[in-house]
């Protein structure tokens, strides 16, 4: 008898301990919007501007294989997600056209003063379902 008034006493005391951690971070806003909204922002899964970017972006390291735009260039190809050096009037930019949904753009539109140049992207047959 003795031993059950003792558990429920421990019990008895870690619930109350128990229900006033929650009250330790309380929300004083009306309907506690603003303690939520403040979390909402915060979310470490919102899209990052690499994820965002419609033509993909600049990366560092190495290219999965090397483009040289000429005089004459007026277009070349690239697979999704396939990572290029483009070496351009001595310049150069290793980028990763991670487009999806775009099939073709102008290459201007990543890098400046190259226009007229035609970039076709095909999808990559890794992600294609069937």
């Amino acid at each position: 008898m003795k031993r059950n008034i003792i558990s429920l006493t421990l019990v008895a005391l870690l619930s109350g301990v128990g229900s006033t951690a929650v009250f330790a971070h309380e929300d004083y806003s009306e309907g506690g919007s603003l303690h939520w909204i403040a979390h909402a922002t915060e979310t470490k899964s919102q899209p990052t501007a690499n994820a965002q970017a419609p033509f993909g972006y600049a990366v560092n390291g190495s290219a999965d294989r090397t483009v040289d735009i000429g005089p004459g260039t007026q277009y070349f190809n690239v697979t999704r997600l396939e990572t290029i050096r483009i070496n351009a009037g001595g310049k150069s930019v290793t980028w990763k056209f991670d487009t999806l949904g775009t099939s073709s753009f102008p290459l201007s539109n990543v890098i400046p003063g190259l226009d007229g140049i035609t970039v076709y992207v095909a999808e990559n047959p890794s992600y294609q379902g069937g």
